[in-house]
């Protein structure tokens, strides 16, 4: 069964820090990978993988995670596979964190989904048509509030 949680984005992280729910994402994809889980990081656009492949590379060797576009690296894809709509991530991943405006329809295939709602009326709504079409695919819900800091 796959499980998937909403991090409720607090206006007073975008101030803080206007790439907070980038980072926040990355921070995300970090942790499951030093769990041992494979990543698939959905962004909503080619631009913003970019964006998140560039700060993945800028991390100190410490906080290195193997990582890759999609159609560059290794051969079934690095542990952290960055992708954006409409293309295809190399499968067998455990880990699906989700920057898109729309639920993916492969997102049962995860054992677990984190999503975002941002303080954004618009990017709001656009979060709460995705909580409701992973609750239409069957997958377990939850919400909890961003950390202060990721």
């Amino acid at each position: 069964m796959t499980h998937a949680t909403f991090y409720i984005i607090d206006e007073k992280h975008i101030e803080a820090d206007n790439d907070y729910l980038l980072h926040f994402a990355c921070h995300q994809a970090a942790m499951s990978y030093r769990q041992g889980s494979k990543v698939y990081l959905l962004a909503e656009s080619k631009v913003q993988a970019e964006q998140i492949d560039e700060y993945l590379w800028q991390q100190e060797p410490d906080n290195f995670v193997p990582h890759n576009l999609i159609g560059e690296g290794p051969r079934g894809g690095a542990p952290v596979e960055v992708g954006w709509p409409g293309l295809r991530h190399s499968g067998h991943r455990g880990v699906l964190i989700n920057l898109s405006h729309e639920a993916p329809n492969f997102a049962v295939t995860f054992s677990q989904v984190v999503d975002f709602v941002p303080c954004d009326e618009k990017l709001k709504q656009q979060a709460r048509e995705r909580y409701k079409a992973y609750r239409l695919a069957g997958i377990q819900l939850q919400t909890a509030a961003a950390p202060e800091t990721p």
